[in-house]
């Protein structure tokens, strides 16, 4: 087979365009008729020769031929051979033969595909000639074809610097290597590349480039055609939405992050990191000293001439600072009206120093400025206010380091909107740190301030305020004596919060302390405070929840008695092994500690009616440790109580094991269960611990009498004899009198044992017990009475006297003071 025969030419677009030949002398007689034209009307040229065109046309007239044209062309109609008309497009030219006779040479054309060539022809001119993208076309060798003037234009050439050369020769760069590479791969392939993004020649704009395989009639690859789109301004455009948008994703996110915090100088380290390194290399903020000290911001008309600053946060996303670089974090800079922070700070006026030669004249050798951005090779800086409400609060000061761009017109606008929000941040931080002050203080000033020194009592306390917002909590704590050397010890939480929580939470220890003073019991006086809760009540309707925790303890005995209202357990902390708490006495001091939450009957929290209030009378071993908490200290999100709870009383335990004051061990118990407690959204808590210890047996008389008349005397007897070895002589003489009374009327008027209990601690303490349950009456006396003295003899000679009642029955007290 002939190679010649392997590459026949495949179909071309000029294939179905019949064309004839005909001859005309000057008489418009056919005097050539070839097969073309033969094709076109079915008349063989033995028909034609020889005959006028006239008689072909059907027309009296020769083909229209000027005079004076050369060549022109025109449309006819000439009559097929079966008499159907063949409209035909005539094309002629004058000639002459070898003689000189003139002839007329004519082309006979198809009109419909030659004009759909014409067509093909014009609008790939008009594409080339008036398309404002850049078009060229290469061969199968990769040279230029042709070009247009628009890519002339694009490419800062001309077309005759391009015609027949490759792109390497144009441009023997990288990005020309590459784009020959990617001709060679399209030529190859097929694949067309699209959207190439390429710099545009001047290095200032940038081009889009697409490729593309062209093909013959029979797919056979011929060139390739590039199109070039200049993108400059889209390229602007699109990086100017850019930066748009992601100037509004800064400012959003700052404000979220800043939106949460309520701590002055929290938010200066956080816009100082927000800041950099996304909108610039360095960022600092510096406050007016008296506010970065807590105090009240000044107005811009009560600026002096020198100004103190504070610097508060320094952020840096370059080379990090030398400690020389920087002011200290806790130093004064003190500026004159008339620098640029000066007038900063009292115009209200930003300052955008664009080149360093700007930021130099700016300043002078003595700013700290100057140093700072010497040592930082800062060229471009932006100086702006931190103000809300009227008032100043400091700068904000951003900068740009080596192969940063230097800060504009519109980073000046951002930077405003920032300072602006950070301003209002700051402002709310003081306001709010300034109102949580006065939150707290009113909430300490409700608690007690000191708690009292008993014998045989240890405490320790703690309270910390809670960290939501402004709003402070209800807990309370409270140590309250009692008669006889007791002690009352007291803690509670008002639900909710706020100044309301807290004013319920000062009338709820006011209520109890004054209800402890009258000797009730744990369960009583819950009873009592439950039924004022409806008075204490700000609004009818709306009772005062509340959860509260009572134990009195009796030095003198050991025994505890507790009462809860829906209260977390106390737990109590006693040596290992000496059994449930109850009754018993102190175990081996080489015994481990153990903590044992204490099963209360529950209760209802005040507030709840209905439901009855019990208690539990417990003999405390010598030393242990009593724990009163509120839930602030066990509670955990996402965890059981009991959890929190068991975690306290392991801390209990190894304290106790360590033998710590009450105080160390509530400073410990918090500092490892809540060492955020300042920091995170937390509850406020209280905690009360108190090691109880009995009172030396040397120290307590105790007796008991039959209900005789003669036991008065002995009763009188073992008063004086107690009181001359506890060297208390001289208050023998009222001691004897009033127990003398005491013991009298109860021999007068019980049937049962008479029990007398003498204690010393911080006073003399005389109890008189009897199984007669009804209390005794203090009144007035006349002269001629014969009895009724006894009680107003005792109120009046007593420094405080009273009555307790009991199960068995009650005990009338006085107490004696000594040493005063």
């Amino acid at each position: 087979m002939d190679a010649a025969a392997g590459h026949q030419a495949g179909p071309s677009r000029l294939d179905p365009i019949r064309v004839g030949t005909l001859v005309l002398d000057d008489r418009h007689h056919v005097v050539l008729w070839d097969p073309g034209a033969e094709a076109l009307t079915g008349r063989p040229a033995a028909e034609t020769l020889g005959r006028p065109v006239t008689d072909l046309t059907g027309e009296h007239r020769p083909l229209l031929a000027p005079a004076d044209a050369g060549s022109w062309r025109e449309t006819v109609t000439l009559t097929h051979r079966d008499g159907r008309p063949v409209p035909l497009d005539v094309r002629g030219t004058r000639a002459a033969d070898a003689d000189g006779t003139p002839l007329l040479v004519v082309l006979l054309v198809e009109p419909g595909p030659l004009r759909a060539v014409e067509q093909d022809l014009a609008t790939l001119d008009g594409l080339f000639t008036s398309s404002p993208l850049g078009i060229a076309v290469f061969d199968d060798s990769l040279r230029y074809l042709r070009v247009n003037d628009a890519l002339c234009r694009l490419q800062d050439t001309t077309a005759e610097a391009l015609i027949g050369r490759t792109v390497l020769d144009v441009s023997p760069t990288a990005a020309g290597r590459e784009v020959h590479r990617l001709q060679q791969e399209v030529l190859r392939s097929g694949r067309a590349v699209t959207d190439l993004i390429t710099a545009a020649p001047d290095g200032r704009g940038a081009h889009s480039v697409s490729f593309g395989r062209l093909t013959d009639a029979a797919g056979r690859p011929v060139g390739v055609t590039c199109t070039v789109m200049d993108i400059s301004e889209r390229r602007n455009a699109l990086a100017k939405v850019e930066r748009a948008r992601q100037r509004l994703a800064l400012l959003n996110d700052i404000g979220t992050a800043l939106g949460d915090l309520l701590d002055v100088h929290r938010i200066c380290e956080v816009l100082a990191h927000a800041l950099v390194p996304r909108f610039g290399d360095y960022a600092g903020i510096a406050l007016i000293g008296q506010v970065a000290r807590g105090g009240e911001p000044p107005r811009a008309e009560d600026l002096t001439d020198v100004l103190v600053l504070s610097p508060v946060a320094f952020a840096a996303g370059r080379r990090p600072p030398e400690d020389d670089d920087l002011p200290p974090a806790d130093a004064e800079i003190r500026f004159g009206a008339d620098t640029v922070f000066g007038t900063v700070l009292t115009s209200g006026t930003p300052h955008l120093a664009r080149t360093r030669a700007d930021l130099m004249a700016d300043t002078d050798r003595d700013d700290p400025r100057w140093h700072t951005a010497t040592a930082l090779d800062i060229h471009s800086m932006l100086t702006l206010p931190l103000r809300a409400r009227g008032r100043v609060l400091g700068v904000l000061v951003i900068s740009q380091g080596p192969g940063r761009r230097a800060f504009e017109e519109e980073d000046l606008a951002l930077a405003m909107e920032l300072a602006a929000r950070a301003g209002f941040s700051l402002d709310n931080a003081r306001l709010y740190a300034r109102e949580r002050e006065g939150a707290v203080m009113l909430q300490r000033s409700l608690l007690p301030q000191t708690l009292p020194e008993l014998p045989g009592i240890e405490t320790g306390h703690r309270y910390v305020p809670g960290s939501i917002g402004a709003e402070i909590g209800g807990d309370w704590f409270d140590v309250i004596p009692l008669a006889g050397g007791r002690v009352a010890f007291v803690i509670g939480d008002v639900t909710g919060h706020g100044m309301r929580a807290a004013a319920t939470m000062g009338q709820l220890r006011t209520a109890v302390r004054t209800l402890a003073w009258l000797d009730l019991a744990p369960a009583e006086l819950l009873h009592r405070v439950n039924d004022l809760g409806r008075h204490i009540a700000q609004n009818p309707g709306s009772p005062v929840l509340a959860t509260c925790a009572y134990a009195v303890y009796d030095p003198a005995t050991g025994v505890c008695t507790l009462a809860k209202a829906g209260h977390l357990p106390p737990i109590l902390v006693r040596r290992a092994g000496e059994g449930d708490p109850g009754p018993g006495g102190a175990g081996p001091d080489r015994r481990p500690w153990a903590a044992h939450p204490l099963d209360l009957p529950s209760g209802a929290p005040l507030g709840v009616d209905g439901v009855p209030f019990e208690e539990r009378r417990l003999t405390i071993p010598d030393g242990s440790l009593l724990a009163l908490y509120t839930d602030g200290l066990v509670e955990s999100r996402g965890e059981d109580l009991s959890a929190g709870i068991t975690r306290l009383g392991d801390l209990l335990a190894g304290a106790a094991g360590r033998a710590e004051s009450p105080v160390r061990i509530c400073e410990d118990v918090i500092g490892t269960l809540r060492p955020d407690s300042q920091d995170a959204e937390s509850d406020d808590l209280a905690l009360l611990v108190a090691r109880l210890s009995r009172l030396p047996e040397d120290r307590v008389l105790r007796r008991t009498f039959p209900a005789e008349r003669h036991v008065v005397r002995r009763a009188r007897q073992a008063v004086r004899e107690a009181l001359r070895a506890w060297d208390l002589t001289a208050l023998s003489d009222t001691a004897e009198l009033l127990v003398s009374e005491l013991v009298t009327n109860a021999v007068r008027h019980a049937r049962g044992p008479v029990g007398l209990r003498v204690v010393r601690g911080g006073s003399l303490l005389v109890e008189v017990t009897d199984p007669l349950p009804d209390p005794p009456r203090k009144r007035p006396v006349r002269l001629d009475d014969e009895g009724g003295r006894g009680l107003p003899l005792v109120a009046q000679e007593s420094r405080r006297w009273g009555t307790r009642y009991e199960p068995g029955g009650k005990t009338v007290w006085f107490e004696l003071g000594y040493g005063e």
